[in-house]
């Protein structure tokens, strides 16, 4: 069969022009599936930023949703004395802190050490225990703890040995300018973790390897922290102080004083009632934008009209504007979100008056918790939206029904796409065929004809001798 390049070589026909706008008016079949598959495409992308927006709107009304957050505690610290963190369960007061003393560490040089000119230089010849003393006891029943030494250790050894244990010290070599000695660090602030001198006498040391009778070791006891809160008198062996005041951690700076005030953390309600205002705003900007229309260009957004997104609207709107079942029906009770300072616009935003807020959280934190995070018995109002988005994102709910549907339709439609895209081969290909066999005619009809007027050709000129 004749390759598409040779068609109409014999015919001295266009079969190949003819064959490429056959090709180009069946695969037009293929544009309106092409178009189809690109809106479904678009939908499904808006739908995903649906999800995202309503997700960004979830997390602002779980943050809301939890009662802790209304019972939240914050130290305010006026002074440089300290700092201050509260837990829970904190009791609200006034503090007056006053540092006398930090806490330190305590620390220990031995003698200078006389014998060695360099670090490599063996210190110990006959290996054995090095017993660290500490100021407290505490230590299976002991007041030292041992450290295996092996024979001919450097100074290096002896610190690596040390380092290599639990003991609560850090070791190190120090110069003094004249020799070497071995200095220790307790890990831990306070008196009773100091560390407060060392016992060579289980191990040997080397021919020569003395300590200095001059530069005698050097022992400085750790301290304890020594403040008063209130006026009550209090030791730590930390500079972080924990339980003097209930359920609050005092971090130790500097000598001084300075005033602790635990109180209910108003800040991080108002950040998250504001953050619930904005996330709303946030998702109706979006939804805004994926239903618009412009009368000028005809443009229409990728949702307008969309039944998934009505209803997710209705029932948010809903929610918003039902308010809640609380305090009983009494009168003042916090019931609409106007109540807290949150109005609903006419452009379906939400507009957040923060003198309101401000003053609900000075005069009912409490009510205002209720409000939102409800009781053991009824939801608040974060709880019912929670509720509603909890559905409407669920894995069977509107929006995830929505995105499926839309990635089946691109599905089928694709598959429709490469079943038409096979009948349109199939078809060219049955073309091809068909014109090459007409060209194959054509070619055998012009070589007959030509044969024949060529006898005739020479008849006639036989008979013009004749």
């Amino acid at each position: 069969m004749a390759s598409i390049s040779s068609l109409g070589i014999g015919s001295g026909l266009d079969l190949n022009g003819l064959l490429d706008q056959l090709n180009d008016a069946e695969r037009g079949k293929l544009e309106p599936i092409e178009q189809q598959i690109e809106s479904q495409q678009v939908q499904l992308s808006a739908y995903g930023e649906l999800q995202g927006a309503l997700s960004g709107f979830q997390g602002a009304v779980s943050a809301l949703n939890d009662p802790s957050l209304f019972q939240s505690l914050s130290a305010d610290v006026s002074g440089e004395a300290v700092q201050a963190a509260a837990g829970s369960d904190a009791s609200p007061g006034r503090y007056d802190v006053e540092v006398q003393t930090l806490a330190s560490a305590g620390s220990y040089a031995t003698a200078r050490l006389e014998g060695i000119e360099t670090l490599d230089d063996v210190v110990v010849s006959g290996g054995g225990e090095l017993q660290l003393q500490f100021a407290h006891a505490d230590n299976e029943g002991g007041e030292s703890l041992p450290i295996s030494i092996a024979a001919d250790s450097t100074l290096e050894d002896v610190r690596d040995a040390i380092n290599a244990e639990q003991t609560g010290v850090s070791a190190s070599i120090v110069n003094d300018g004249e020799g070497y000695r071995l200095a220790l660090m307790s890990n831990e602030t306070g008196q009773e973790a100091s560390i407060t001198g060392m016992d060579w006498d289980d191990v040997t040391l080397a021919d020569g390897v003395g300590f200095s009778d001059t530069a005698t070791a050097v022992d400085n006891l750790g301290n304890d922290a020594q403040l008063t809160v209130n006026g009550i008198e209090i030791s730590s062996a930390s500079n972080q102080v924990e339980g003097a005041i209930q359920d609050v951690t005092l971090s130790l700076t500097q000598e001084g004083s300075s005033t602790v005030n635990v109180e209910r953390d108003t800040r991080a309600v108002r950040e998250a009632v504001a953050g619930f205002v904005e996330a709303y705003n946030s998702f109706k900007g979006t939804t805004g934008e994926l239903t618009a229309f412009d009368s000028e260009t005809g443009q229409a957004g990728e949702l307008l009209g969309d039944s998934a997104l009505r209803t997710v609207e209705s029932r948010l709107r809903a929610d918003l504007a039902g308010g809640v079942a609380q305090g009983g029906g009494e009168e003042g009770a916090l019931a609409m979100l106007a109540d807290v300072g949150i109005s609903l616009q006419l452009d379906g935003t939400l507009a957040l008056d923060e003198d309101r807020l401000n003053l609900v959280i000075s005069e009912d934190m409490d009510a205002l918790g209720e409000f939102f995070a409800g009781n053991d018995e009824t939801p608040g109002m974060a709880g019912q939206l929670n509720e509603t988005l909890g559905q409407l994102m669920s894995s069977n709910g509107v929006v995830e029904n929505s995105i499926s549907g839309a990635e089946n339709r691109i599905e089928s439609l694709v598959d429709r796409y490469g079943r038409m895209e096979q009948s349109i081969n199939a078809t060219i290909e049955r073309y091809r065929t068909q014109f090459g066999q007409l060209d194959s005619m054509i070619a055998n009809m012009n070589q007959t004809s030509a044969y024949l007027t060529e006898q005739f050709d020479m008849m006639n000129a036989q008979l013009g001798r004749d």
